[in-house]
């Protein structure tokens, strides 16, 4: 089996990206984190598809970096809500 072609868990995700296990749940609900696959009841990750996750990351320049992300409308509309208040 190829390195690139191995499965990754949950926990093992989490310490690899050193996250809480927490966040990766959040960001697959987000649809933000890397993509993942459900083996049964558990979540693996494709290393490869891993790899490519944070290359992408790095060339957007968004790794770790919130302000990097795109807003959704809802939230330019509370921004500019907030803007008006001040």
């Amino acid at each position: 089996m190829d390195h690139s072609d191995h499965l990754l868990g949950v926990n093992e995700l989490a310490a690899y990206l050193a996250v809480p296990v927490k966040t990766l749940y959040s960001w697959r609900y987000r649809r933000q984190g890397p993509p993942a696959l459900r083996v049964g009841r558990h979540l693996r990750y494709r290393w490869s598809d891993v790899q490519q996750w944070i290359d992408e990351r790095i060339d957007e320049g968004s790794l770790g970096s919130p302000s990097a992300r795109p807003q959704t409308d809802r939230q330019e509309s509370l921004t500019a809500d907030r803007r008006g208040r001040s």
